[in-house]
């Protein structure tokens, strides 16, 4: 399956190649801009198309026949220059104001599109980021918006100019010589015919190149976030070599679109070419027989330039839109994607809770595909207990956690939260009740103050820095190059694995949880660092249900109590001398664990 065909079994439908209709309803609000910008459009063609009545008034009126000479008609002559000059301010004038206008409409409407795109993806389940890599997402949002820009921005006045130019002069033409009109008509159907087969083979093509586009820009955010891992496996070769194979893969499909739509062009300019040929021989021969003069030929010289001139600008246009078109397409797709959970009409925000939870008769698989992961699992937690959960890598212990903060939904089964269902309550309550401190946290760019921030915004530094002394973490953070106002580097890459887990630590005291979760928080650091730590988690514990899942199992030997899964279901449950003396798959858990700290 690829990128794609993942992407549309998320979204649960099909790419929608038809995207006219969802492009322009994009422009809805600032649908008064718009209209203003349309005037602004249809005054520049009248301009345009009001040029060559001054040429052929100078031409028939302006120089009179005198004897075997000429005399110029100056009041003429300068009343059609005076006509010209009006005609040229107005088109720069007005030139310069559409350009403007157009320019404000697209930061607004791009804005809008990043925001609406940018909410969405942060509603999204769990489940597509594990699914989709993080490259189309960013492409998704970025690139593929900027593309919209000369499809949704400038090609509707682009277009609007050159249907009303078309019109316009066709119209003139048709009443300058009916003759002439008729005679480059027929070259209108010749243009639609191919605009039609070149656009539907565009939108294909294009398609294929944004795709293109969007692999190479995965592979490169992929790349960034794990150099570490490329250049400890010595990967870089074989990295560069894979990047390389992408880039190829977009070089042929942008030369295979440019190729497919590079006929358009020369076709366009052909019948521009057959138009001027028929129109310039067919008009001279009315001149010398005296149907026109020679003012109305030249005046149909230019209204037939202007009348044929879009069919140059046609192919230029229409690449944009097929572009555009292509970005679109994903966007909508990934706006389409359905946001599997959400809060039920009738959400209720829990303040408080006191922390009994329960799992009752919970059956859990990532997708249909995929294996039973939790079998029927009945566990019930009451408020206060320290709850250790042990078992194998692999055997569904952190996909407890996952269900618990609703990051996933069992498919059978519920999980209760002071016998309230999670599902009945809001989201965002149930999380505030809920802290995890993982493994692997992430702190985000700034100080370490400006982390501790996020889960408490409106606290002053004092606040945060004695939530830091509460847990003992002062003693190491304060020896950091600027202490608090340490910058901590994306990701948390400034610091070392414990520092971080000290501060996600601090940063889970200060939202002051109802129930705590610890998923191997403590793995991964030295023995001097897991002491502090361990530390700070038996104060953070104080007054909260806690659930611990680590791989040092003696690190919850003092728990109250505790569980082993094995292949998602319950096998023991009890404290740590019982489940030893018990000999059962705890007591040869811990027996190998000290095996390998030994």
């Amino acid at each position: 399956m690829s990128d794609l065909d993942h992407e549309e079994d998320l979204a649960k439908t099909k790419l929608d190649r038809r995207m006219a209709n969802r492009m322009v309803s994009l422009l809805l609000p600032v649908l008064p801009r718009v209209i203003f910008v349309i005037l602004v459009e249809l005054i520049l063609v009248c301009s345009v198309i009001a040029r060559p009545w001054f040429l052929r008034e100078v031409i028939d009126h302006g120089l009179v026949p005198h004897g075997h000479g000429w005399t110029l008609d100056v009041p003429i002559v300068l009343y059609a220059m005076i006509g010209l000059t009006a005609v040229w301010i107005v088109r720069f004038g007005l030139g310069g104001l559409g350009q403007y206008l157009s320019g404000t409409i697209s930061l607004l409407v791009l804005k809008d599109l990043r925001l609406r795109v940018f909410s969405h993806v942060q509603a999204l389940s769990v489940r597509y980021f594990d699914r989709t890599k993080a490259g189309r997402i960013i492409a998704r949002a970025d690139r593929d918006v900027d593309s919209l820009e000369p499809a949704v921005i400038n090609g509707p006045p682009e277009f609007l100019g050159m249907l009303l130019r078309t019109v316009g002069a066709g119209w003139l033409l048709y009443i300058t010589s009916a003759h002439l009109f008729w005679l480059v008509f027929p070259l209108f159907p010749a243009l639609a015919l191919a605009m039609a087969i070149f656009q539907k083979a565009g939108s294909r093509v294009w398609s294929h190149v944004a795709e293109a586009k969007s692999r190479v820009t995965a592979h490169l955010c992929e790349t960034i976030s794990g150099v570490r891992v490329i250049q400890q496996q010595g990967h870089e070769a074989k990295n560069l070599e894979n990047y390389r194979h992408l880039l190829l893969q977009l070089d042929h499909t942008s030369i295979h679109g440019s190729w497919a739509w590079g006929w358009f062009g020369p076709y366009s300019s052909l019948l521009f070419i057959i138009g001027m040929s028929l129109l310039t021989v067919k008009g001279g021969i009315e001149l010398t027989s005296g149907q026109i003069t020679a003012g109305q030929l030249a005046q149909a010289l230019f209204y037939i330039t202007i009348f044929l001139g879009p069919l140059q600008e046609l192919g230029d246009l229409y690449e944009k839109l097929a572009t555009a078109a292509a970005a679109a397409q994903r966007i909508f797709l990934l706006l389409d994607t359905p946001i599997e959970i959400s809060d039920v009409q009738d959400a209720m925000t829990l303040k408080t809770a006191n922390g009994t939870i329960e799992f009752d008769h919970v059956t859990f698989s990532y997708d249909k595909a995929s294996p039973v992961v939790i079998h029927d699992l009945q566990l019930l937690i009451p408020a206060g207990q320290v709850l250790a959960i042990v078992g194998s890598t692999g055997h569904g212990k952190s996909t407890l956690v996952q269900l618990l903060t609703r990051f996933y939904e069992p498919q059978t089964g519920k999980i209760t939260l002071d016998g309230h269902d999670i599902n009945s309550l809001t989201q965002e309550s149930l999380r505030r009740q809920v802290a995890v401190v993982l493994q692997d946290n992430i702190l985000f760019s700034g100080t370490i103050l400006d982390n501790l921030r996020l889960a408490k915004p409106q606290a002053e530094d004092g606040e945060l820095i004695s939530a830091i002394e509460a847990l003992g973490a002062d003693e190491v953070l304060t020896r950091l190059p600027a202490g608090y106002k340490t910058l901590v580097g994306a990701g948390g890459s400034n610091l070392s694995h414990g520092q971080r887990q000290l501060v996600c630590l601090v940063r889970a005291y200060l939202a002051d949880p109802r129930v705590l979760v610890l998923d191997e928080a403590t793995s991964s650091v030295d023995v001097h660092t897991e002491q502090r730590l361990q530390k700070a988690l038996r104060h953070l514990c104080i007054g909260r249900t806690a659930i611990i899942i680590a791989h040092r199992l003696a690190t919850i030997r003092d728990a109250d109590r505790i569980v082993v899964i094995e292949h998602g279901r319950l096998i023991e449950d009890g404290t740590h001398a019982a489940l030893l003396a018990a000999h059962g798959k705890y007591s040869a858990l811990y027996q190998a664990n000290e095996n390998e700290q030994g």
